[in-house]
This record gives C-alpha cells, structure tokens and sequence, in this order.
C-alpha cells in the first residue's frame, strides 16, 4: 500500500517529468515537500517494487522503428516458463507474456512484441525467436502494428 503522499507523488510524475533544469526539485515544490524527501519516497517506492523505474519513452514510430509485430507462439507448456524468461531477456523483445490459449481457434500462448525499422529486420529477429524456441514450438505467427490507436503507461485516477 501507499499512502496519501506517495499517491500524490506517483500522480504528479505519470504524465512525465517537466521539461525543466531541476524537474525532481519543482515537483518537490509543487507537492509541498523537499527534493531530498521526493528523492527518498522515490527510492523507497522502488525498493518496495510499486515503481519499477523512471525513465524515458520514446515514440518508437519517431525513432524509424516503424515495423512492429506481435510474434505468437504454440510452446510446449512444460518448457514455457524458462523458454519465456529466455525471451522476454533478448534486447529487442519489448513485452512477453504467457497467454491462456484460446483453442480450437488459437493455439498460441508466448507472445513477444517486436520492433524494427522494416518488415524484414522484424523477421530476422522472430528468427532468433525461433532458433530459441526449436522443437518445443509447435506453431508461430506475427501480427504487424498498422498504427498506434494509444499508448500510455497504467495512470491512476486522480481523487479530487
């Protein structure tokens, strides 16, 4: 759990730090509290795990990454937990989850996003998905982003 503050805290820097020459200290202010305090709760949010990190997000489409494809594979259940954690660590998968499959019509259940600057870098990478994966795959497809519909991160409600 957090409290009153740490809420506040966590409100004021969802939507980014401001773009300013001390951003931690005028949230500080904007908050009432010292940079030093802010600095502290930031720590301990993350220590405590309710913050993973803070850092930038690129728009990936403004970076020339512009193919993105949500590989899906039929991994044997027995080996999914470590073939996954052996995926979700290669540097160019962005998301990776295990996913209930959805039969007889969907057979897959890893998915991992993919990001490159064309079709055919995209697929170089599902190819070293695959080299991974080897016999305890079944079956794989990929499905290309046509356009970003939305894009955040998980926001909480502001209370009034």
């Amino acid at each position: 759990m957090i409290d009153a503050t740490d809420r506040q805290i966590i409100e004021s820097l969802q939507g980014g730090l401001p773009l300013v020459a001390a951003p931690y200290a005028q949230v500080a202010a904007d908050l009432g509290l010292t940079e030093a305090t802010l600095l502290d709760r930031l720590a301990a949010l993350k220590a405590r795990g309710v913050i993973r990190r803070i850092a930038a997000a690129p728009n990936h489409y403004k970076l020339g990454m512009t193919s993105n494809g949500m590989t899906v594979w039929d991994v044997q259940d027995d080996l999914i937990t470590e073939l996954g954690a052996h995926i979700g660590a290669l540097p160019f998968v962005t998301h990776c989850y295990e996913r209930p499959r959805a039969l007889p019509d969907w057979p897959y259940n890893l998915f991992a996003m993919v990001h490159g600057s064309s079709r055919d870098e995209v697929e170089d990478k599902r190819g070293q998905i695959a080299a991974i994966l080897g016999s305890a795959c079944r079956g794989s497809d990929i499905l290309y982003s046509t356009r970003i519909l939305k894009k955040t991160g998980l926001r909480l409600k502001q209370k009034g």
